[in-house]
């Protein structure tokens, strides 16, 4: 095998090995509303300093969807452009980052996150 096709074959198995390990088929009730309720509802829920200020409740499906005081922070099949990423990422801004003022998410609960969005936000 010549230097390219070794260089090709590398970059084939990482790209198989990687795309084996991404999250597929995100489950809302299984995957999803135990990081919400890990990270998000201290502060997103009716009462709370997160919901007062902004109007977002994660304590249900469909309050989640709803959004808050600006619209939906959700877009079904966009993560990309989809504010709930965007502040879990850190992408808005890092000093509004979501969960505020506590440990950030893990790379693998971000990329859920973003796979549940980019598979319709569903409640499954």
């Amino acid at each position: 095998m010549n230097k390219f096709n070794s260089h090709v074959a590398a970059v084939l198995a990482c790209a198989f090995v990687t795309c084996g390990c991404a999250p597929r088929n995100v489950s809302y009730g299984g995957d999803v509303r135990p990081m919400l309720n890990k990270y998000c509802v201290e502060c997103h829920a009716p009462g709370k300093e997160g919901f007062e200020k902004s109007g977002f409740d994660v304590s249900t499906y469909e309050t989640l969807m709803k959004g808050g005081k600006f619209g939906p922070l959700i877009k079904p099949g966009d993560a990309f452009t989809s504010a709930f990423n965007m502040l879990i990422e850190g992408r808005a801004d890092p000093s509004i980052r979501m969960p505020h003022n506590r440990e950030k998410l893990s790379e693998r609960e971000i990329e859920t996150l973003k796979v549940w969005v980019n598979e319709g936000a569903k409640n499954n």
